[in-house]
């Protein structure tokens, strides 16, 4: 399937509603819980997922969702998960990425980290403007959120803020790399060109800072109240 047909597949409101929810767990989610969070019934919520997966926006796959085996523990249920694969549309035709990954080629043979750094950074700078640094972390999650880095919030042990337990967070971590596809060829060199770009939109002398700490699947860098400003 074409990318501009994948991305058209979108254009119907339950099955984005379904695509931007199971995106939003990071994790497996079954029919009856997609269909809850869209509100949707199962059956419609069924048939848009598997459309979905059908257009490469999401993959599939099944378990017990009751967490037991063996007798009774129930048949396997139909899962879903976002799709590993990229789509992207330009009317007409451009090719950006091939340009930034030629880019960041010759940057990294010519030892151009720490330029590339510092521009970066005041590109965060500008992108702020001339307010005052972030001033708390739900302000960063509409930062991050409005740069698609998809945010969430979680907890000093890790674990989500919003698992419904009450506890507070702590820090934001972000399931989506803006730069994914050249960070997997240039790790070193465009992930530090990440971590200046969020430390210049973020601030660096304020409540929340950036710093880097990479986990497979998701954003190198979190962001976490300074400790400066705990009590």
């Amino acid at each position: 399937m074409e990318d501009i047909d994948a991305i058209a597949v979108l254009q119907d409101p339950v099955r984005r509603r379904l695509y931007e929810y199971v995106v939003a767990q990071g994790r497996e989610v079954g029919r009856n819980e997609a269909a809850e969070g869209a509100g949707v019934a199962r059956t419609l919520a069924a048939h848009h997922l598997d459309r979905l997966t059908e257009a490469g926006l999401l993959e599939s796959g099944s378990r017990r969702l009751t967490g037991r085996s063996g007798p009774g523990a129930g048949r396997p249920a139909k899962v879903y998960t976002r799709a590993r694969a990229e789509h992207a549309v330009s009317l007409p035709a451009r090719d950006y990425r091939t340009a930034a990954e030629l880019l960041a080629g010759a940057a990294e043979s010519a030892g151009l980290d720490l330029a590339l750094q510092e521009a970066a950074r005041r590109r965060g700078e500008a992108l702020r403007g001339a307010g005052a640094p972030c001033g708390d972390l739900d302000r960063a999650m509409e930062l991050l959120a409005a740069r698609g880095y998809e945010p969430y919030p979680v907890r000093a042990d890790g674990a989500g803020a919003d698992d419904g337990d009450g506890g507070a967070a702590t820090a934001v971590r972000m399931r989506n790399c803006p730069f994914h596809a050249v960070a997997e060829q240039f790790p070193p060199l465009v992930c530090g060109m990440n971590l200046a770009l969020l430390e210049g939109l973020l601030g660096t002398d304020g409540p929340v800072r950036a710093r880097m700490d990479a986990r497979p699947g998701e954003c190198c860098v979190v962001v976490e109240a300074s400790k400066n400003n705990d009590d």
